[in-house]
């Protein structure tokens, strides 16, 4: 993942469109605190649900409970 500023973002964005394009993801910035997430589309169920399933697998390594 390649996180980058709001300017460098607006100055970049065919950039961007171009990598996500070709399936990274971009994360974009303001005063270094994330603010948005670029995510290529996902067309597959599996793809669509592999960020929960890492999710659920940091929640447990982290002890975490409902």
């Amino acid at each position: 993942m390649k996180t980058m500023g709001i300017y460098g973002a607006k100055t970049h964005f065919s950039e961007i469109i171009d990598k996500v394009f070709d399936g990274e993801t971009i994360i974009i910035s303001r005063y270094g605190s994330p603010v948005a997430r670029i995510v290529p589309e996902l067309t597959d169920r599996a793809a669509l649900t592999k960020p929960i399933d890492e999710w659920f697998e940091f929640r447990n390594k982290a002890g975490y409970t409902l």
